[in-house]
């Protein structure tokens, strides 16, 4: 059987979507750093929050995550759309590096949202109203 390209070059990769944002999680072996868009992450995040919920991946996984470095690329979206894509694209690769379906267990049932994401997407605003759903008001005088 051949190994795949990212199993030869010991790095894992994972991507995400969470409404208009999109993430893609690079893990190689290293200090245990995360970086989000060449910033660190006490940098990237705006608030307390926000960086708990990007960190959460890293706390439930602490024995893997010491040990590799995670570059995150991410774009498009509000800030906690995109701390939710980060969220999904860390869980996925740490779970794809280390091939333990423990882990993979344990983050399914502390939230699920950590690996499988949420499909819903905007709707597309159609002609006759001024949003997706709603419609022009008509008066019949």
């Amino acid at each position: 059987m051949s190994e795949t390209k990212e199993a030869v070059k010991g790095i894992a990769t994972a991507s995400a979507k969470r409404k208009e944002a999109r993430a893609f999680a690079v893990l190689r072996s290293g200090r245990g750093r995360l970086y989000i868009n060449g910033f660190p992450v006490e940098v990237y995040a705006p608030n307390e929050f926000v960086r708990m919920k990007i960190l959460e991946p890293l706390w439930l996984a602490r024995d893997y995550a010491r040990s590799v470095d995670i570059k995150v690329r991410v774009k498009g979206g509000g800030f906690m759309g995109q701390a939710d894509a980060i969220r999904m694209a860390i869980g996925r690769a740490l779970v794809k590096w280390t091939g333990s379906e423990e882990l993979e267990r344990t983050l399914r049932e502390y939230d699920r949202t950590i690996l499988v994401g949420d499909p819903r997407r905007t709707e597309p605003k159609k002609f006759g109203g001024r949003s997706a759903r709603a419609r022009f008001q008509k008066s019949y005088r």
